[in-house]
């Protein structure tokens, strides 16, 4: 039978009080250690928040593509997509945003909230080009508060364990996955067999 939990009375004394020092970690701003984590990945999760519904984002690219601005600001590159811009569209509706930061081989990971601002600078744009092309634009993030997040979770998950790593072709190709949610529109074999190329050419 359902219980389901609806007050915050309840969820704290379900879980009771946090520990001490998951919340001395939370602080409004970057920390030397923190900074170092950040130009240290090359990956994060964006996630985002409007009225077309919620986001989390894969963002890419080599270590320290994120540049500390400084110890409350960020500078993101937004690299070429797929034009879906879910990200953008909720962020001219609501700034706020939650970053997750990952270090490969790494089981901590680092959590930022704040508020972000889409910026087409042409300056700015032109310092994150690469192969002479600058992405369109950089998302500049004001910094809220920033801790570190425990090694639990990607332990229990294995994440950088290379005996769990899954071989590719256990899985459906993307073109199959999109066959499949278009009902047959796009996707497909033809799709598979030119993906490669096609991503190697769009990646900047």
């Amino acid at each position: 039978m359902s219980r389901p939990v609806t007050d915050l009375a309840t969820l704290e004394a379900l879980y009771g009080q946090p520990v001490a020092p998951s919340i001395a970690k939370e602080v409004p701003r970057l920390t030397p250690g923190y900074r170092a984590l950040i130009e240290a990945s090359p990956f994060f999760v964006l996630a985002t928040g409007g009225p077309g519904g919620l986001d989390a984002s894969p963002r890419g690219d080599g270590p320290g593509f994120v540049t500390v601005a400084d110890d409350r600001t960020l500078l993101i590159p937004d690299r070429r997509g797929n034009n879906r811009i879910d990200s953008l569209r909720n962020i001219l509706a609501d700034p706020r945003v939650g970053l997750l930061f990952l270090v490969p081989g790494l089981n901590e990971t680092l959590r930022v909230n704040g508020r972000a601002v889409i910026d087409t600078d042409q300056d700015l744009c032109g310092r994150f080009a690469v192969d002479g092309k600058p992405p369109k634009s950089v998302l500049v993030v004001t910094i809220e508060t920033v801790f570190f997040q425990c090694a639990r979770a990607l332990l229990r998950a294995r994440l950088w364990d290379p005996a769990a790593q899954v071989p590719r072709d256990r899985l459906p190709s993307v073109g199959t996955l999109l066959a499949e949610a278009s009902e047959g529109r796009e996707g497909g074999d033809d799709y598979d067999r030119s993906l490669a190329e096609r991503v190697r050419k769009t990646l900047y």
